[in-house]
């Protein structure tokens, strides 16, 4: 055995066995309990970063783990390849999207293999490639003859230099963020999922997940957004037609001062055909943002229609507002406004000097006799209805009683819904209904890389599905990208076909899928990756559901979301039989890293990593200056921040491997933190784990120097053997749990660590005493190998083993072990630690007490008082009251 820790030789050595022996391929085998364990695969952006390292080596970690348990595990990997960045970076590198995604690939394949990850690569996937998005495709094509899709005009953010969508994000100030013109809401036809049709499900089967952290699955909910409410029909001053709006507040509806419509409602549309002030305001409106995070804090702006509702109870009019703030893609395009009881409205009333209407009055006013009001100032500054001034009180429902409300004055929540639910539907003005706030999957982009929607356009058929035997519709890739709209579209080669029902002339649809499409079935297909026949057989009944997803919180609900809708999708479809797709779901802090920067000569500031700087701390660990390793500039500490491009602080896991090794670097993700918690980059963290790793290799060299050891014999053992073989076995339970059940993989590692310490104290050259620290050290690489593999690797067959760590079984607790024949009692005076004894493990009360009040130092506080007390707490400790 070589002498010292050689990372590079030893890590090649084993990831060459790993090859060899095809060890983490995954074949089906029914007599076996399965275990599928998933990471979420990443965006080939052409390097790892810090976060993906984090991922998968938990990944890693529970999968190798799970497989030292007998199961049989899949853990797979593939690549998210469709989207944005690529043709950013197409545009700046002047290459085809494909071109540059496929490069990515190869190198971060590479980089993933070089950190030891136990991935069964014969299941290897990209999205962007045909024989995987053919799938989609075809489910695609299912659920349009199941009328589970369908078209429509929506809103989205067009550049109209570009001549393309744009993300909400990449709407700056208003402004394309490539070109700077100003972005346009513009409505496009556009194809949707009937996700609003799993709602319900999607909403109950949260419960049955009791393996998902608590946040994501309120995330779901809140996101979902049920609702239970009336569906108002608003008549239109001298018309026939009615205006509809959904209110979860009927008892507010007496407090109705106007009605706001979207820019793009036809009453809008109308009322601006002879306004041209109005014409003005909606063209704004169409250049304004359209999600809903934008709409929150932008200043709310609106202008009368002239035209009046009626409303629905007392007949009386409303005046009909346009208000930036309401989307025709939201509901009806209309709300009731109640501007006394919903700040939203209050603000866009008092900026416009419409009426204030106060229709609930707070309980706690009712108990206030009326002729004590005036002397009562606490009361009236925190429960008298003020017009000019808002109150979080207004809008809370359970808080108050209907007054100026006619017939409902006097009513609580419930009794006022009921009764006002109840009126409108009998004079059919209204109806109860439960909404959502859930709206359907919009999956039209009209960008390029992305998987071709498989729709061919008919002037006479219509929208007609592509035939199963013409899937794939194959995206070109040999393309020239310019970013100026969609190659696709200026390719009439490609885009001009037949009808498959009429065979006349017809074109494709040149939009592209959502990229949440393919990564919302990805993992199924993992279970089927070489049929060539079929979206997924029945090996995916034997791998689904996942056991173990791994991901960010950042996903909870868009992917998560989408992947349970996909699932239920598929599992109508009769493609799986399980409802859900994830069992357990594991979501990982951020790495986080401390940020430095300086000004440059033009004023702007310039941000540093913390491999850039040389930093100077105190024994605490507190920066108290920091340098450019460059130059030995000075340079100010910006805080701790999530590792960004934009900030600089990012450190590059290639550049560790080399200097560390692999397994450095993984113990050190795994020890930093627990997996749920953030990660603070730490350099010195990354030399301790080195360190640790050579003293695990010199602590076995050494055991090895000194020759083969004996046989255990558990029946010869003396007190200090039995002690070090108790702290073997306990150590085993603890980490056992940590990894098992916990996930607190940082105090598993901590447990070992100390068990090391105990191991390298021990000083018995005996026979039995060297076959005990043979048993510690086999234990140490058996409960490291997750963590540490090649290490691991090597070290087991070091210590004498042909076979490999990777195909052994997790070590066993020898319950005999753990029996101690002595324990250590804390023994408190008047409850203050004065001293500890030991006492045989089945000591009685007596012997226990004798031995307390015998201990020296114990002495010194009980010596010529009387004892009015004493209390054993078994196996714990004695309190003694003098």
């Amino acid at each position: 055995m070589e002498e010292f820790y050689q990372p590079d030789a030893t890590e090649r050595e084993a990831q060459a066995y790993w090859e060899t022996h095809q060890t983490f391929r995954a074949v089906e085998d029914t007599s076996r309990e399965k275990f599928y364990c998933l990471s979420m695969f990443p965006y080939p952006s052409g390097r790892l970063h810090m976060g993906h390292v984090r991922n998968y080596t938990i990944g890693d970690v529970i999968a190798r783990f799970q497989r030292m348990q007998g199961k049989n595990v899949l853990q797979p990997m593939g690549w998210d390849a469709f989207g944005l960045p690529a043709e950013n970076a197409a545009i700046k590198n002047k290459v085809p999207p494909a071109k540059w995604t496929y490069e990515n690939i190869r190198y971060m394949r590479d980089q993933l293999k070089r950190l030891g990850f136990g991935y069964d690569w014969q299941r290897e996937l990209a999205t962007c490639r045909p024989e995987y998005y053919r799938w989609e495709q075809w489910l695609f094509t299912q659920l349009m003859e199941k009328g589970l899709v369908y078209k429509k005009t929506a809103a989205v953010n067009w550049c109209p230099h570009d001549l393309t969508v744009l993300a909400n994000e990449q709407v700056i100030d208003g402004c394309c963020w490539r070109c700077d013109t100003p972005v346009e809401r513009k409505e496009i036809p556009q194809w949707f999922m009937k996700i609003t049709q799993y709602a319900d499900e999607l909403l109950a089967d949260l419960d049955r997940l009791d393996g998902w952290p608590d946040a994501v699955r309120t995330m779901q909910r809140n996101w979902i957004g049920r609702s239970e409410g009336l569906e108002l029909e608003f008549g239109i001053d001298g018309r026939e037609e009615r205006l509809t709006v959904y209110t979860t507040r009927p008892d507010t509806l007496m407090g109705v001062t106007y009605v706001a419509v979207a820019a793009e409602h036809p009453l809008a549309l109308e009322a601006a055909a002879n306004n041209p002030a109005l014409a003005a305001f909606l063209d704004e409106c169409r250049h304004a943002a359209v999600n809903e995070a934008a709409m929150e804090t932008m200043e709310k702006r609106g202008m009368a229609t002239g035209i009046d509702a009626l409303h629905p109870i007392t007949g009386q009019p409303v005046p009909i507002w346009v208000a930036n703030f309401v989307l025709m893609g939201y509901g009806t395009g209309a709300v009731m406004a109640v501007p006394a009881h919903d700040q939203r409205d209050f603000e866009f009333a008092q900026k416009y000097k419409l009426p204030v209407k106060q229709v609930i009055e707070h309980r706690t006013w009712r108990t206030i006799s009326r002729a004590d009001w005036g002397t009562i100032e606490e009361h009236h500054r925190l429960y008298e209805f003020n017009p000019e001034k808002w109150k979080d009180w207004y809008s809370d429902k359970q808080a108050g009683i209907l007054v100026n409300s006619g017939e409902f004055d006097d009513l609580l929540f419930d009794e006022a819904f009921n009764a006002i639910a109840a009126q409108v539907e009998k004079e059919n003005r209204g109806q109860r209904r439960v909404n959502y706030r859930l709206r359907d999957w919009g999956v039209s982009r009209q960008r390029y890389w992305g998987a071709p929607i498989p729709v061919i356009n008919c002037e006479k058929c219509g929208a007609v599905p592509v035939p199963e035997d013409r899937l794939p519709v194959v995206l070109p890739e040999d393309i020239a990208f310019d970013g100026i709209g969609s190659p696709i579209k200026k390719m009439p080669a490609w885009y001009q076909t037949q009808c498959p029902q009429c065979g006349g002339a017809a074109e494709r649809e040149t939009d592209t899928f959502d990229t949440f499409m393919e990564s919302s079935w990805y993992y199924a297909r993992y279970a089927s990756r070489d049929n060539g026949t079929a979206m997924l057989d029945e090996r995916a009944n034997y791998w689904l559901p996942v056991d173990q997803y791994i991901g960010g919180i950042e996903h909870a609900i868009l992917h998560l979301l989408y992947a349970r809708f996909f699932h239920k999708l598929m599992r109508d479809a009769g493609l799986v039989k399980s409802d859900e797709p994830f069992t357990k779901l594991l979501t990982q802090g951020m790495v986080v890293a401390e940020t430095y920067f300086a000004f440059d000569a033009e004023g702007k500031k310039q941000y540093y990593g913390p491999t850039d700087v040389d930093v100077e701390r105190d024994s605490k660990g507190k920066v108290l200056g920091a340098k450019l390793k460059t130059d030995s500039s000075a340079v100010s500490v910006g805080g701790i921040e999530k590792m960004s491009k934009s900030k600089n602080n990012g450190v590059d896991p290639q550049t560790l491997i080399d200097l560390y090794g692999a397994d450095t670097v993984r113990l050190f993700t795994m020890f930093a933190a627990p997996p749920d918690m953030s990660l603070e980059w730490s350099d010195a963290g990354v030399e301790g784990a080195f360190r640790f790793l050579k003293r695990l290799w010199k602590l076995v060299h050494t055991h090895l120097a000194a020759g083969k050891p004996a046989t255990l014999n558990t029946e010869t053992l003396n007190d200090g053997q039995r002690e070090l073989r108790r702290r073997v076995h306990e150590t085993i339970a603890k980490v056992s749990d940590d990894m098992g059940r916990r996930y607190t993989f940082n105090t598993a590692i901590a447990a070992v660590m100390e068990l090391i310490n105990a191991v390298s104290k021990f000083e018995d050259a005996s026979a039995q005493g060297r076959a005990v620290v043979q048993e510690a050290l086999e234990a140490v690489t058996l409960l490291l190998a997750p963590i540490v593999p090649h290490a691991c690797h090597a070290l087991w067959q070091e210590l004498g083993h042909s076979g490999a760590v990777v195909e052994a079984s997790w070590p066993e607790v020898d319950k005999d072990a753990l029996v101690q024949s002595e324990i250590e009692l804390v023994v408190q005076v008047n409850g203050k630690v004065r001293g500890r004894v030991k006492v045989p493990a089945e000591a009685d009360n007596a012997t226990v007490e004798a031995l307390a009040k015998a201990d020296e130092n114990v002495q010194r506080f009980i010596e010529g008082k009387p004892i009015r007390k004493l209390i054993v707490v078994p196996k714990k400790l004695v309190n003694i009251v003098v």
